[in-house]
């Protein structure tokens, strides 16, 4: 039996040693938003369970054991708390002490067949706990070779029932003896894939809601002196309108804010939905298992501190996200900006910014508190109006994965603004923002260096992916990707309105160098200039130049091939800018098409050039000048509910309309279902699984060749077989054993394909031939080291390919492919996708590099088989997506002729990978 367990910093039993399961321990999401922690049983559980049976209905022991019992015995209480977790296992999902349910299997006669069976508190039934349960259970199973599962089940148990239908397995049941027989196999299938994250998408949607629609709020923390966080935040969510209830927490004062402080968490009169937390470091850990022990459903911790601390910050971090979410809480931070939600019904400003922000459309998330900040700023000063504000800081609990579930649903927002330092689940975050994409836009701002180095605070890991990658993953999301901050904003004032429909550009101006200048940044930026007018009149005064402006605007774009129109306008004496933005407006209105403004030329700083012109939320702006520098300042009427995206320089409007574009095009390409063949998982399982015995921690071990060619023919890959020889005679024996014609050639790594060198000789078609070319070699390769060689069949002659797969560390499981030689020794003419790949992104991936050209008859040559390479490149990421233990998967080369391809050498490198959350069972991610 495992060992006793010891406890973590908050009295916590930890998990006991031995061959206890620890990667079996999550936390999970509930259907209602609320957290919880599953685990296996532990033989220390006999008391918690007793408590759980004799607090349940005779109604639901009765379903469970299809007989009333009051108390479990001994004997029972040590079967069922004392597993091998192996052929018995039982996993519980707990809440702080208490235990909400329990899930269990016991194998049968048949070892690949296990009962199962289920059993969830009264008070916690209806909160999607059998779901859970089952996932896990079903993924434990697999991982000890049980592939199916069955039970038994009373007829008027209808809600058991219920979790095994709507599993999304395939359920056959009969009737035998007045009970209901239920037996399923249990690997994942695409529609209980679909179920499972159906599930997860709903419940991390009412969590993050949860955190930004409390109906109260209480500020640990709260403080009268001014400038402190503990101010800050209680005097912004007061001023801010919050429309729930507000607490003051201080045990050293009576009043604060106006209202009544109390003491501690536990002293105020309800139970508090949001708590914010301002308090020391080190009194962190101890107000976040008040607020647990009080029945806080969230928390956001502004203090700072913890994983920037280095270790035992990163440690002690750690520990109050576990303490947190086995006691129902999420946690936002901590050196969190904070939460904004600007729905009237809420008006939350739970954040440092000094006031609640303007009623718009769009969703912000961002890491750092600092990044918040500016990005805060910039859209304020652009009339760029949201939805909600959130910011993570060291992202130890909700990320931004989470509020993109939120976001989906959420109608109110049409674009999602996301700025990361890290990536905490990868493979989650493509999912999700690939689905999320196909509603409303998604636009994300990193660095250059995102990913190469660690950011403060965050204990996640750097890329080892090549350069490339990470852009290559965004775009196959669909993700619109920026730089900068200030990119960010540009793009999101155009894709809170309405997106262009196509490529087709029409540029209008007042100054026709100027609108030659913007259709060949347009051309620049990959868009289709259809038009081009320059002769835009303004110089008759604004009485003339306004219907002016708003005909010519009509007539351009009004034509049927203009999808979005360009205007650009130079300062012209006694015309507005305000007023032209409110013409531009209107005209774009009634056209209902994407219009862009640019106002260059414009040196008058308190002219407003950026942003949503007029202003978005229909509030006065301020007094603004006209456009000519140095003329006094008129009145801005209150604008008009219509705005076009304004900008002071016509090529940050440029680049920021293709942005839109592209992902427009993106949204209008069929990406196709995902990629499927016929493959052998259980034989590859087992070949991995015997590869990885005795490899510990981060230790990397290379597959023979046999055994590389054995996992690839699991997937339906095949490996031109290859003799390794060190003699001449070995190679004729090789060659009469392979047969005839054939290659020789070096088994150096650094050597394998280099033809310049001599490394490589190929048809050679007799003994006499073969000893000659062996010898020539041996001598050639010589200075290059110690020389290793092998023979192998003579393939078709074509263009030789590389296909590799990692397992990389911040951007989850890639694949990459180009063409072999110095297209991706020297010039990184690579193309990239994540898995899994749909049949578009196959498609895709091996036109993309530049040399691809080659495949499709260049310069007079015929065209090769292009479909046997995508079949090659989608059975590659079947492989790899289903076994993250492959670290490493390379296939150089493969040459590919007029009628299919041979794969001349395969290199497989397995190792322990980081538990996968992204399984067919639901689970927090531990950052």
């Amino acid at each position: 039996m495992a060992d006793s367990a010891s406890t973590d910093a908050f009295g916590q039993p930890s998990a006991p040693e031995g061959h206890y399961p620890h990667h079996w321990e999550a936390d999970v999401v509930l259907r209602d938003g609320g957290t919880a922690h599953l685990r296996p049983i532990r033989p220390q559980d006999a008391q918690a369970l007793q408590d759980f049976h004799i607090h349940q209905s005779e109604s639901s022991t009765y379903l469970r054991f299809f007989s009333y019992k009051t108390r479990l015995t001994s004997a029972e209480l040590k079967r069922f708390t004392e597993v091998d977790y192996s052929n018995r296992v039982a996993l519980v999902i707990t809440l702080g002490e208490e235990i909400m349910g329990v899930g269990r299997y016991d194998r049968l006669t048949d070892p690949t067949e296990a009962e199962v069976a289920f059993n969830i508190a009264d008070r916690h039934q209806g909160r999607g706990l059998g779901s859970i349960l089952l996932e896990h259970l079903a993924a434990a199973a697999r991982e000890n070779q049980i592939r199916r599962f069955t039970a038994e089940v009373l007829p008027e148990n209808r809600k058991m029932l219920t979790v095994f239908a709507d599993a999304g397995y395939a359920v056959s049941r009969h009737f035998d003896e007045g009970v209901v027989s239920v037996e399923f196999e249990i690997d994942p299938t695409e529609k209980s894939r679909a179920v499972m994250e159906s599930r997860e998408h709903r419940s991390e949607s009412k969590s993050v809601l949860g955190l930004l629609a409390p109906t109260s709020v209480a500020v640990i923390g709260a403080s009268r002196t001014w400038g402190t966080l503990g101010y800050q935040l209680l005097e912004h969510i007061v001023e801010g309108g919050f429309t729930g209830r507000v607490y003051a927490v201080n045990p050293e004062a009576l009043e604060l804010g106006g209202m009544m402080a109390h003491a501690r968490i536990g002293e105020v009169p309800e139970t508090v939905d949001l708590a914010l937390v301002a308090v020391p470091y080190d009194e962190v850990p101890g107000v976040v298992a008040e607020c647990a022990a009080a029945g806080v459903k969230g928390v956001v911790i502004a203090s700072g501190g913890f994983a920037e601390r280095g270790e035992e910050g990163l440690l002690r971090q750690r520990e109050i996200v576990r303490h947190a979410r086995a006691h129902g809480m999420r946690v936002v931070g901590p050196e969190s900006l904070g939460v904004v939600n600007t729905d009237p019904r809420v008006r939350l400003n739970a954040s440092l910014a000094p006031r609640l922000p303007r009623r718009g459309s769009l969703g912000l998330f961002s890491q750092s508190a600092s990044i918040g900040v500016a990005l805060y700023a910039a859209a304020e000063q652009r009339r760029l109006g949201f939805t909600a504000i959130f910011s993570s800081g060291n992202r130890a609990d909700v990320s931004g994965n989470d509020l993109m579930q939120y976001w989906e649903d959420d109608e109110p927002t049409r674009a999602v603004g996301l700025y990361f330092e890290s990536f905490g689940n990868p493979r989650k975050f493509s999912r999700i923002s690939r689905r999320l994409a196909r509603s409303k836009p998604v636009i994300v701002a990193k660095s250059d260096v995102t990913g190469l180095r660690l950011p403060p605070g965050h204990s996640v890991r750097t890329t080892q992916a090549p350069p490339g990658a990470l852009d290559a993953v965004l775009r196959q999301s669909g993700v619109i990707r920026v730089g900068t901050i200030e990119g960010l904003i540009d793009v999101a004032q155009i894709a809170v309105g309405r997106l262009p429909a196509g490529p087709n550009v029409a540029v209008l101006s007042n100054a026709l160098g100027l609108a030659r200048v913007v259709a060949d940044s347009a051309e620049g930026e990959g868009l289709n200039v259809v038009a081009v007018a320059g002769d835009l009149d303004l110089s008759q005064g604004q009485s003339l130049a306004l219907p002016e402006m708003n005909r010519r605007l009509t007539d351009v774009g009004a034509r049927d091939d203009v999808h979005a129109v360009v205007v650009a306008v130079l300062p012209a004496p006694g015309v507005r800018v305000p007023a032209l933005a409110e013409t531009l407006a209107e005209a774009a209105e009634a056209l209902g098409k994407t219009v862009v403004a640019a106002f260059p030329g414009v040196i008058d700083r308190r002219v407003d050039t950026e942003g949503l012109l007029p202003a978005a939320d229909g509030a006065p702006q301020d007094a603004a000048p006209s456009a000519a520098a140095g003329s006094a300042p008129e009145a801005v009427p209150a604008a008009a509910s219509a705005t076009v995206p304004s900008y002071a320089s016509a090529g940050d409007a440029v680049t920021a309309l293709a942005a839109v574009v592209r992902y427009s095009e993106w949204l209008a390409r069929d990406q196709g279902p995902l990629f499927e063949a016929d493959f052998d998982d259980d034989a590859a399982e087992a070949i991995i699984g015997s590869a990885l015995a005795g490899v510990e921690g981060t230790e990397l071990r290379q597959l023979g060749p046999e055994d590389a060619a054995r996992l690839l023919a699991c997937y339906g890959i095949a490996v031109l077989p290859a003799l390794g020889i060190a003699t001449a005679d070995e190679a004729v024996a090789a060659a009469d054993a392979l047969g005839w014609p054939v290659a020789i050639k070096s088994a150096a790594d650094n050597l394998r394909a280099r033809l310049d060198l001599g490394a490589v000789r190929l048809d050679v078609r007799d003994a006499a031939d073969l000893r000659a070319e062996f010898d020539q070699m041996r001598t050639a390769l010589g200075p290059y080291g110690e020389a290793h060689f092998e023979v192998q069949s003579m393939a078709p002659l074509g263009q030789a390919c590389v296909i590799r797969a990692i397992e990389d560390p911040l951007l989850g499981p890639i694949l990459s492919f180009g063409l072999a030689g110095d297209a991706v020794s020297l010039l990184d003419d690579w193309a990239h996708r994540m898995t899994p790949l749909t049949t578009g992104d196959v498609h895709e991936i091996v036109r993309a590099p530049r040399t691809a050209v080659k495949l499709y008859g260049h310069e007079g040559l015929p065209a090769l088989d292009v479909p046997a390479l995508e079949d090659l490149v989608g059975r590659v990421s079947l492989l790899k997506d289903r076994h993250p233990e492959v670290s490493l998967l390379e296939l150089k080369p493969v040459v590919v002729s007029a009628q299919g391809l041979t794969v001349l050498a395969a290199s497989v490198w397995v190792g322990n990978p980081a538990q996968r959350m992204d399984s067919a069972r639901r689970a927090m991610i531990a950052q």
